[in-house]
């Protein structure tokens, strides 16, 4: 069972108190952009085996959206961050390359 730790209240709780939101630092359009940038937010997500950054709501405790590092084949959790955020922050990349050399934020994205 996948276990997070809410980074607002502290909480770690199961998936059941979770909600996910699908892959965290889109880059979001704002009027007079293209059809094309439009349709690329909406529809064209990563979906990588391995490494990848969730969004995540906790439901059923304070209600605030946080963004989550997990391995997606083994469930590893490096680390839970606010979802004010514009990329991981440094700790929670340096988790995921103690474990997975070679990866950094800039070849993910």
């Amino acid at each position: 069972m996948l276990i997070l730790t809410c980074p607002y209240c502290g909480i770690a709780c199961d998936e059941t108190e979770l909600h996910g939101g699908g892959e965290a630092h889109l880059k979001r359009y704002g009027p007079g952009s293209e059809d094309g940038d439009f349709e690329d937010y909406l529809f064209m997500r990563e979906n990588p085996r391995g490494v990848h950054l969730e969004r995540w709501r906790h439901v059923n405790g304070c209600g605030k959206w946080f963004h989550a590092a997990r391995d997606t084949t083994t469930l590893e959790v490096f680390g839970t961050y606010s979802a004010q955020v514009f990329e991981p922050p440094k700790e929670v990349c340096d988790a995921i390359s103690a474990k997975r050399p070679g990866w950094t934020w800039r070849n993910f994205s």
